[in-house]
């Protein structure tokens, strides 16, 4: 009986302590608070079709217009400059901006003039016998010739005999080969055709220039030129004479240039006309890079939103009934930052801002803007 008693007692406790743990567990079993539903607040806009001005953006590197690459077709020592033939200096229409010592040279065409001269002189005798008419005219010519100034132009012949008498004793062949050595003796100096400055300067006063040197480089610093790349299709959208509005990198500055040229060949390699715009201002340097925005068309029935609210570049999300919904849209023009789309209906409620993981189908709550949070962003 004891053993009975025993044995009924260990399995009481065993039941017990197993009831009792159960109760404790139960007891220490926290029951989770069902979670809120989280309800996104968005940005709306409504949407009003209308006609969207699309624009091209441009660049190009500024360069000069009127531009000269100064080269030597004489030899000899570079003598004098009306100012100091530097980098930066500015010369005057006319001025000298090199002169290369030809001392030895106008000494020869000097001669040339002399042994010219009497020439001339030796057929007055033959003239005055012979074809007396032309007399008058040859003795007026002699008068006119001063070794010290550009031979004069040959007097007109107005008779076969005279022409061939003239033929005959080499004056043609000696007042040509006068006409060619004072062209050359006009090359030891080089003017400058316009106001501009020095941008390149090669050589120095005292330096031994040779024949097919380059000596430097003078611009034109009061007209420019800019080459945008347009694309072909937008290739009439530029014509002779159309203004175009100009800005700097930074935007700070703008500039009103008028197109000059048109390229009619297309880049093979980018597909692009090359167009050229004239501008004139101040402040305006060689080099700088130049923006152009061109009206390239008008597209009607159309919005204009951030690239950011495409989803696969052909759907946009709307808002239905607080719920996100998404449709089809056809892009009309890509830009670095917006997009032009059409098939929009007016009315219809579309995000202003994306929303970080939307879907179609998830519940969003639409931000009202009032007087006293309309500095608040909502989260």
């Amino acid at each position: 009986m004891r053993k009975i008693i025993n044995i009924f007692i260990g399995a009481a406790l065993i039941v017990g302590a197993i009831l009792g743990a159960n109760a404790i567990i139960k007891s220490n079993t926290k029951q989770r608070p069902k979670a809120d539903k989280v309800i996104k607040t968005v940005f709306i806009e409504t949407v009003e079709n209308k006609t969207i001005t699309i624009s091209i953006p441009a660049s190009g590197i500024l360069v000069a217009k009127n531009r000269l690459e100064l080269y030597s077709e004489v030899q000899g020592i570079f003598q004098s400059s009306a100012r100091d033939f530097k980098a930066g200096q500015a010369y005057r229409s006319g001025e000298t901006l090199l002169r290369i010592n030809a001392s030895e040279y106008y000494a020869s065409v000097q001669a040339a003039k002399s042994e010219f001269y009497n020439l001339v002189t030796s057929l007055m005798p033959d003239l005055r016998l012979d074809y007396p008419e032309a007399f008058p005219v040859w003795q007026r010519y002699l008068t006119t010739i001063d070794v010290n100034k550009s031979t004069p132009p040959l007097p007109e012949i107005t008779s076969d005999n005279v022409n061939y008498f003239i033929t005959g004793r080499g004056v043609f062949t000696s007042y040509y080969n006068i006409k060619n050595l004072e062209q050359r003796l006009g090359k030891y100096g080089i003017s400058a055709p316009f106001n501009g400055v020095v941008t390149e300067a090669l050589v120095t006063k005292g330096t031994l220039i040779r024949q097919g040197q380059k000596l430097g480089e003078f611009i034109d610093t009061s007209v420019f030129e800019v080459e945008l790349a347009i694309e072909k299709e937008y290739s009439d959208l530029l014509k002779l004479g159309e203004n175009v509005a100009l800005t700097t990198l930074e935007g700070d500055q703008s500039y009103i240039g008028t197109v000059s040229r048109v390229n009619e060949r297309i880049d093979q390699a980018t597909q692009t006309i090359k167009v050229f715009v004239e501008v004139k201002g101040e402040n305006l340097k060689e080099g700088m890079y130049l923006e152009a925005l061109l009206q390239a068309k008008s597209e009607p029935n159309a919005i204009e939103i951030s690239r950011k609210l495409l989803v696969d570049e052909t759907q946009l999300f709307i808002v239905r009934d607080s719920i996100l919904d998404v449709v089809e849209v056809q892009p009309v023009h890509f830009s670095s930052k917006t997009v032009v789309v059409k098939g929009v209906p007016n009315g219809t409620h579309i995000l202003s801002k994306p929303i970080p993981g939307a879907y179609a189908g998830m519940l969003v709550k639409e931000f009202k803007e009032t007087a006293t949070d309309s500095l608040v962003k909502p989260e």
